[in-house]
C-alpha cells in the first residue's frame, strides 16, 4: 500500500512502494485489450488506473462463463469514474476542485467522495491524527512530493508553518446534500491512502452483482479475494520482504472472503549526514517516523478500511501500533527491523483469522 507520505508523477495515486505479489502465477495469453485467456474456467483481466495497475483473476465453471471484453469495459469505466471524483492530478476532479477552492462554504460532492472522506476522518479521530488526509504540505516539504530529487532537510520554522495548514479537524462534512467544507482556506485533501482500497471494494461489488463467486481483485497492491482459486483452495498472496536491494517474498497468506493491504517505508527514503529519513510522515509531529517498523499488513472485511489502517499503523509504529490494533481487534501483521534481521508479530485478531503464532 502507498502511504500518505509517498508521491510520484502519476495521474492519480502514488505508485505502491510495497507490492503484494499474487500467487500462484500461471501462464496465460494476453490480447491487446488487456483480457487474458488461460486454462479452462480461468479468466484474467488487467489494466491501468490511478497511476498504477489493476489485476482481476476469476475462476468460473463452464456453465458460468464471463464475457471478458464486456467485464473489462465496465471495470475500466467504473475506475475512470472514481478517478474523475478523487484524483488530485486531474484538475477537474471533484477533489481537485475542492482543493482549489478557497471558500469556507459547503462544497457539493458525490456520495462516493463523501463516503471515503468520512471513513478517513473517522480513522483520524480514532487515531488522534496518526492518519490524516491533509498531510500533503508536510510531504512536499520533506521532498517526497512533486520534487523527490531534492534531499535537503527543512527548517523547523518551515515545518511549523506547514503544520498550520494540516489537520483533519479543518474538514467538515454533511450527509444531507453531500458536501465538504474547509475551516481554513489552504487545507488540502489527498485520498491516496484510502481510495485504492475503496476502488477494490467497488470492483468486487460489481463482480458480486454478476454472480461471480471466485475472484481475486488487486489494485496497486491492495486486494480482496472471494471464494477459492482454480485449485479450489484459498487464494495465495505474498507479502514482500521489507528490503530495498531486491524483491523477495516474506510470507504467503491464504486469503478468502477477506481484503488485505500493506504499507511499508523501506524503499522510499533518503539519507543526510548518515541519518535515514523515511517517506512516512507523522502528521502529529511534522517529521518522518523514527521507529523500527518496516511494514505492516492488515486483513479485514473492506479493502478501504484495510488500506487506511495499514497507513495508520505504519505511522504508529511497532509498539503503539500493535497495542492500538490489539485494543480494536484489528488483524495486523508487523515486520520489525532488528539488528540481525527481522521479527514478525501478529495481533490476536490476525492469529484468530489466519492461525499465525508470534515468534518467541
Amino acid at each position: 500500500m502507498m502511504t500518505l507520505a509517498s508521491r510520484c508523477h502519476k495521474p492519480f495515486l502514488r505508485v505502491a512502494v510495497l507490492l503484494l505479489l499474487i500467487f500462484p502465477v500461471t501462464a496465460c495469453q494476453t490480447d491487446q485489450s488487456g483480457s487474458h485467456t488461460g486454462s479452462a474456467g480461468k479468466l484474467q483481466i488487467q489494466g491501468s488506473t490511478m497511476g498504477t495497475s489493476y489485476h482481476i483473476t476469476i475462476c468460473t465453471s463452464p456453465s458460468n462463463l464471463v464475457d471478458s471484453d464486456l467485464l473489462k469495459q465496465e471495470v475500466d469505466q467504473l475506475l475512470e469514474n472514481i478517478n474523475a471524483q478523487m484524483s488530485t492530478y486531474i484538475e477537474t476532479s471533484e477533489l481537485s476542485r475542492f482543493n482549489q477552492s478557497q471558500s469556507d462554504q459547503w462544497f457539493e460532492v458525490s456520495p462516493s467522495v463523501l463516503k471515503v472522506v468520512e471513513a478517513g476522518l473517522n480513522l483520524s479521530k480514532a487515531s488522534t491524527g496518526a492518519f490524516d488526509m491533509t498531510v500533503g504540505p508536510l510531504v512536499n516539504l520533506w521532498h517526497f512530493g512533486p520534487d523527490p530529487g531534492k534531499r535537503t532537510l527543512p527548517e523547523s520554522s518551515q515545518i511549523e508553518a506547514a503544520r498550520k495548514n494540516v489537520g483533519y479537524q479543518h474538514i467538515e462534512l454533511q450527509h444531507v446534500s453531500p458536501a465538504l467544507k474547509k475551516l481554513i482556506p489552504k487545507v488540502y485533501l489527498d485520498l491516496s491512502a484510502i481510495a485504492k482500497g475503496y476502488a477494490v471494494d467497488r470492483v468486487t461489488s460489481y463482480l458480486d452483482s454478476k454472480s461471480i463467486e471466485n475472484y481475486l481483485v488487486e489494485i496497486g497492491g491492495e486486494m480482496r479475494a472471494k471464494g477459492t482459486n482454480q485449485s479450489q483452495v484459498p487464494w495465495k498472496v505474498g507479502i514482500e520482504k521489507p528490503i530495498s536491494e531486491t524483491r523477495k517474498i516474506q510470507k504467503v497468506v491464504p486469503l478468502s472472503n477477506l481484503s488485505m493491504a500493506t504499507s511499508g517505508n523501506y524503499r522510499n527514503f533518503f539519507e543526510v549526514n548518515g541519518k535515514t529519513y523515511s517517506h512516512t510522515i507523522d502528521p502529529r509531529t511534522g517529521y518522518p517516523v523514527d521507529h523500527s517498523l518496516a511494514s505492516v499488513t492488515v486483513v479485514g472485511e473492506t479493502c478501504m478500511n484495510c488500506d487506511a489502517l495499514a497507513t495508520c499503523l505504519m505511522v504508529l509504529g511497532p509498539d503503539e501500533g500493535y497495542n492500538w490494533a490489539k485494543e480494536r481487534e484489528i488483524a495486523a501483521y508487523f515486520i520489525v527491523k532488528e539488528e540481525n534481521g527481522f521479527t514478525e508479530r501478529y495481533s490476536p485478531r490476525w492469529q484468530k483469522l489466519l492461525g499465525e503464532e508470534n515468534e518467541s
